[in-house]
């Protein structure tokens, strides 16, 4: 059985400060993705075999193994002979961290910027590395982010949480106060409406960060908002919808229809089992399952319930879809069913013929995924893979299939089928209805070229 090759960072700055400003000022169009698939390419082939700097200092290598290279362990292997150093003394005292790290050789995994997509990075994304990631939970520090105007570590002493509008008893919250209510903890994932937004028209990025990382999965723990709206009273013979505010410079609005403010939605203070932290929404963030991540509203200081929804600026204007005969659909918070082979994937390389396993991530807005298909010829033949336990609803769920790469070229793809029937579209399906010039809510099956070097590709098969 061969292994598969250590992670290519992706490259960073690759892109020029005329470059970036052409897209700020008019955005992607098909030159500039060609432009930019060009550059990132270009920096991937130089960087393959250089030593990049972990995050806690120590060399960590980048290198892209020829095919055909592979370590052999046999009797004369030094690394079995000889006792290492860590073998001959004693190690790292007990508590000499009060929080942990991760190995300094694991440095390469984090979050990475996306370049050029805003003009200042306190309204930008930081990605996260899907291709480095075991299983469904993703590390708190490695959960990607989205923010409109930054973040702040905010003092909980001094946080409040006000319900109002519509109920009998206005309240306001402290931390305190929330924590002495009856809490849950639940998995769910967590996908910015944007998430594979610039693949609409074609290829534009290489690597599964860039393609699918505003997706993470983690624990949340925290009091069911029908909780706190109890407690307050709720009028819910008028109210249709609750008005999200966070504390943020924006002061970011989203109204919540009350069907999901009854249902599974959380007022948050927990993730994965500690504190959230401050890029997440300490102290408090709404979790909305299923529901695009800018409905997650960090910072959490105010709920309002009205008789109709708020149409505030990021649920009229912004976070809509547009459509091919010139219209936009709003309101259109469901992430719908979708999945995403990580394993392997673009950027990456096999080094050898024979066996690998093939893994990847699928999820759903509506519920619990059924099944997932992997093909690797286009689409032409599907094979069902296996669905690693627990398959939660609204979560992510690993999916895996033994496979044997006989050397040619292939095209890698899966396909999700969520609890309602609803099947994962090809990208002809999906800009039959919605066009290609559209922003959110791109759930199109993703396509990876394997060629007869091993190397992986991101390509798009109609």
């Amino acid at each position: 059985m061969s292994s598969f090759k250590s992670w290519r960072r992706a490259p960073e700055n690759f892109l020029s400060a005329q470059t970036l400003e052409d897209i700020q000022r008019a955005g992607f169009d098909a030159q500039r993705r060609e432009l930019v698939a060009k550059a990132f390419l270009a920096a991937t082939a130089s960087a393959a075999m250089v030593l990049g700097k972990s995050a806690w200092g120590a060399s960590v290598a980048q290198e892209v193994l020829p095919a055909g290279a592979r370590t052999t362990v046999g009797e004369d292997d030094p690394h079995i002979l000889q006792l290492p150093p860590h073998t001959t003394h004693l190690g790292n005292p007990v508590a000499m961290r009060g929080y942990g790290l991760p190995s300094q050789y694991e440095g390469a995994t984090l979050r990475r910027e996306s370049p050029g997509l805003t003009k200042v990075r306190e309204s930008s994304v930081a990605f996260t590395p899907l291709q480095n990631l075991f299983g469904i939970i993703t590390p708190s520090g490695l959960h990607f982010e989205r923010h409109h105007s930054g973040w702040s570590d905010i003092d909980p002493k001094h946080h409040r949480l006000m319900v109002h509008g519509l109920v009998k008893k206005p309240k306001v919250y402290t931390l305190d106060d929330l924590m002495r209510l009856p809490s849950v903890s639940r998995i769910h994932f967590l996908e910015c409406g944007a998430n594979t937004s610039m693949e609409w028209a074609s290829p534009a990025v290489p690597t599964v960060q860039y393609t699918h990382g505003m997706l993470s999965c983690s624990e949340f723990t925290g009091v069911p908002l029908s909780v706190l709206l109890d407690d307050c009273g709720a009028d819910l013979s008028q109210a249709q919808a609750v008005l999200a505010e966070g504390a943020d410079g924006s002061s970011l609005t989203r109204s919540i229809p009350m069907d999901h403010a009854l249902d599974d939605v959380l007022v948050a203070w927990g993730m994965n089992g500690e504190m959230l932290r401050p890029e997440n929404g300490y102290p408090l963030r709404l979790v909305v399952p299923g529901v695009q991540g800018v409905s997650w509203v960090k910072w959490l200081r105010r709920l309002k319930l009205g008789d109709q929804k708020f149409a505030t600026r990021d649920e009229s204007i912004h976070y809509i879809d547009a459509l091919p005969n010139g219209l936009y659909r709003q309101y259109s918070g469901i992430q719908e069913c979708k999945s995403v082979i990580t394993t392997p994937s673009g950027g990456q390389r096999l080094i050898e013929h024979g066996f690998y396993n093939i893994t990847g991530l699928a999820w759903s807005g509506r519920g619990k995924i059924k099944r997932v298909d992997v093909s690797v010829d286009g689409g032409r033949n599907w094979q069902t893979a296996a669905l690693q336990e627990p398959v939660l609803s609204k979560c992510l769920t690993r999916f895996n299939l033994p496979w044997r790469w006989n050397g040619e070229r292939c095209i890698l793809q899966s396909r999700a089928i969520d609890e309602t029937g609803y099947v994962q579209p090809t990208y002809a399906a999906l800009r039959a209805v919605r066009g290609s010039q559209s922003v959110y809510h791109n759930n199109a099956i993703q396509s990876w070229r394997l060629d007869a070097t091993g190397e992986v590709l991101n390509v798009q098969v109609d």
